[in-house]
């Protein structure tokens, strides 16, 4: 069973996502937020999964709240999904700085949220909707203070470094173990390894990574 957190200042919306959670036989709604500050608290007494992070909320906004919780050691296994009005918007980009997850617009349809709830618990990164990947990746690409030091990647192997910048590209397992002659369970095994070697929770702050190190460059457009 998946436990989610649902922080929204908007008590409607709060009540829509939950109704619609809880159609979901893996789904459980643990707790529901109006502020940021009450979202970091209930991912920690309710040991959460997942938390449905809105951006703009009193007090504490998504954003800080996504940054306490990704910080926070014993929150290690949270995975933030921010939920945002406007899919190309660049608190989106801020949130992946952040250590989110990925995003996913309000817009979207009910089974979307679902699977998107299910994708960012696996550990996957989801940088929906997929057009936006090249504009996330020029953002990410932007001259910033806090850009990962090549010097980062030093302790991964050839071929840790080699799926990195596929993951980076936006490819899943199945078509990296396709693309180097492997198994995707030894893709995985190489994923998992570079992300303990770079201190990094899931598979969105992998494809933080391979930019801010340049490891990636953005596609010419």
């Amino acid at each position: 069973m998946i436990r989610v957190v649902i922080a929204d200042d908007q008590p409607v919306v709060r009540a829509g996502f939950a109704t619609l959670l809880r159609s979901a036989p893996d789904l459980a709604v643990v707790g529901e937020a109006r502020t940021g500050a009450e979202a970091v608290a209930l991912a920690r007494t309710e040991r959460a999964d997942v938390v449905l992070m809105d951006i703009r909320m009193p007090e504490l906004d998504g954003l800080g709240a996504t940054r306490l919780i990704t910080a926070d050691d014993d929150l290690a296994g949270v995975h933030v999904l921010i939920l945002t009005t406007f899919e190309i918007d660049e608190y989106v980009f801020a949130a992946l700085r952040s250590g989110a997850s990925g995003f996913l617009g309000k817009s979207a349809e009910p089974e979307q949220l679902l699977d998107a709830i299910r994708t960012v618990h696996r550990g996957e990164a989801l940088l929906s909707p997929a057009a936006t990947r090249s504009l996330i990746a020029r953002f990410l690409a932007r001259p910033d203070p806090r850009l990962v030091p090549p010097a980062r990647l030093a302790g991964l192997t050839d071929r840790e470094r080699e799926v990195l910048s596929l993951v980076g590209a936006g490819l899943p397992n199945d078509e990296i173990a396709e693309r180097l002659v492997v198994s995707p369970h030894t893709v995985k095994t190489h994923v998992n390894r570079a992300m303990a070697k770079l201190g990094v929770h899931d598979r969105a702050q992998l494809v933080v990574v391979a930019y801010e190190s340049g490891l990636v460059t953005p596609p010419s457009t």
